[in-house]
């Protein structure tokens, strides 16, 4: 389930951001809007939910 604070990736392959990582931060009318952050530069973009995938953050990680 996609809410705000969680970490997505573009899955639409005909968008300029496919394969981009980031924050949503709002979600309304089955859209959210995903802010990309890449070092000097902060980006807000609006995707349909559909467009968007979750990220498993704890995804390689080792456990003891």
């Amino acid at each position: 389930m996609i809410l705000p604070g969680t970490t997505v990736k573009v899955i639409n392959s005909d968008d300029i951001y496919y394969y981009f990582e980031g924050l949503v931060q709002r979600v309304s009318d089955g859209k959210a809007a995903v802010l990309f952050e890449g070092g000097n530069w902060d980006k807000l973009i609006t995707f349909q939910l559909s467009e968007l995938e979750e990220v498993d953050l704890g995804a390689g990680k080792k456990k003891k």
